[in-house]
Formats: C-alpha cells, sequence, structure tokens
C-alpha cells in the first residue's frame, strides 16, 4: 500500500483545474523572475516516506525547508545533510513559515503538542497527506468509522483548517516520477480544501512539483480520494483523475474498515 497514500458525504464542488498565481502574504515569500515560481519559507512535520520526498523536492525547487519528526532533529542530520534543509523541533517547523505539511500516521495525530498550531494564522495553509488505515496500523477512530472524511478529523483535531493533497501517490512516485507542465503522461494529483486563496497556493505547488492538480472541491468532498477509492495509488492522468474521483462511491470497503 502506498506509504502515506491517505471518506464521508459529499459536498458540493466542482472537479476541475486551478491554475492561478498565489496570492501569499509574507516577506520570506519570494518570486523568481525566469522561472516564476514561488519560494517558500515550508515546515514539514513528519520525516516518513512523503515528508521525506518532499523534503528532497522542495528544497531542490529552491524552498526553504523546515522538517520536524517525533523524535528531536538529532535523528535527522542526514536528511539536512543530503538536502539542506533544516532538522528543527515540530514547534519550529510551523513558526514563521508560508506553509505546512502534516505528514504522520492518524495514530499520531492526537498527540501532537495540543498547542501546536494555537499561533498559526487560519489562512496559513497546512497541507494533510495523511490516510487512515485501520486494520494496517492506526487501530479504529470512531469519528472516521462513523463516515467523517479523514482530513477533516485531522483538521478538527490539529484545530486548524487543512488542504488534502499527496495521500494517493506511492513516495517514490511523488520524488521521481514529477514532468514538465503539458508533458504526455504526467500525473495528476487531486488537491481538496475548503479556503481558494489556501488551495491555490497549494494548487500551484503541486504543479511546480511536476504533477497536475485537480481541485475535488472543499474537504467534505476528500473522501473521493481515500484509500479503496478508484483515484488512490493510480497514478493517472488529468482525465483519469476527473473520471476516477466522479466514479468514486463513500461506502468503505472492508478492508479500509476497524475490524
Amino acid at each position: 500500500m502506498p506509504d502515506a497514500p491517505e471518506r464521508g458525504r459529499p459536498a458540493g464542488g466542482s472537479l476541475g483545474v486551478l491554475s492561478r498565481s498565489p496570492v501569499v502574504h509574507s516577506s520570506t515569500v519570494t518570486r523568481d523572475a525566469q522561472t516564476s515560481e514561488t519560494h517558500m519559507k515550508i515546515g514539514i512535520i513528519g520525516a516518513g516516506h512523503i515528508g521525506s520526498a518532499l523534503t528532497r523536492r522542495l528544497t531542490a525547487l529552491g524552498h526553504t525547508v523546515l522538517v520536524a519528526n517525533s523524535r528531536n532533529p538529532a535523528t535527522l542530520s542526514d536528511l539536512a545533510a543530503e538536502t539542506g534543509a533544516t532538522a528543527v523541533t515540530p514547534q519550529e517547523a510551523v513558526k514563521d513559515v508560508d506553509l505546512i505539511v502534516l505528514t504522520i500516521p492518524e495514530k499520531n495525530v492526537p498527540h501532537l503538542p495540543h498547542d501546536l498550531f494555537a499561533d498559526v494564522p487560519p489562512a496559513l495553509p497546512v497541507v494533510d497527506t495523511g490516510n487512515y488505515y485501520p486494520q494496517q496500523r492506526d487501530g479504529r477512530i470512531a469519528a472516521i468509522e462513523d463516515g467523517l472524511p479523514e482530513s477533516r478529523w485531522v483538521e478538527q483535531t490539529i484545530g486548524h483548517p487543512v488542504i488534502k493533497v499527496f495521500n494517493n501517490i506511492y513516495s517514490v512516485h511523488l520524488q521521481e516520477n514529477g514532468k514538465p507542465q503539458g508533458a504526455h503522461g504526467r500525473i495528476a494529483l487531486p488537491v481538496a480544501g475548503d479556503d481558494p486563496a489556501a488551495k491555490a497556493i497549494v494548487l500551484d505547488l503541486v504543479n511546480d512539483l511536476g504533477f497536475d492538480p485537480v481541485d475535488v472541491g472543499g474537504l467534505d468532498e476528500s473522501w473521493r480520494q481515500q484509500p479503496g477509492t478508484p483515484v488512490y495509488a493510480a497514478d493517472l492522468d488529468m482525465a483519469g483523475v476527473k473520471k476516477a474521483l466522479s466514479d468514486a462511491r463513500p461506502e468503505r470497503a472492508a478492508q479500509w474498515k476497524a475490524t
């Protein structure tokens, strides 16, 4: 199963592609005149497969990356040396940054420091890459079993809005299979979230990483990209992702339910 490819009742929302330059109100954001890419200061909480892949790709794009795990910064010295990222604590990873990536197992989300996101501005994008694997890893989470979309549960647990993306792709594919915009066979990734401005920033970042972003709609639509849905771990192009999202059904298969 994908290392962190991370369901619920559909709310409204069209399945489209948003392509516009993000409006980012932060003094740390710069714009490269030659590449037209936005350079941001990004905090990553979690250094597993997806977190490490994003650290490598984002630093390669010129972003400043702060990466943290559940242990201590010293355990990330090799990744920091390889990529030029800065190993930090979770508290440091969310301070004075332009975007945060939360990429940890669902079972560990409630164990984050309770005030970790207390001072994070409400409009600052927080990406959730997580998946609920009740039998394989996480155990039973009652709210998700009752139908709450996984990322809605994450949002409620951390007390900050989230954008769901990077949950339906293998880490090695995320790291190695990005292609230039317009390239044949470019993989598309679904992106769900409620804040249009925050989501626009994430959609642009997905594009910069080499993937076609597909706007799923609000976070209540994110069940369409959860484990067991047609788009999960499928590496589809834009047309394929749109069809897979449309074909998805909210019933959770037995493999993805707690026993």
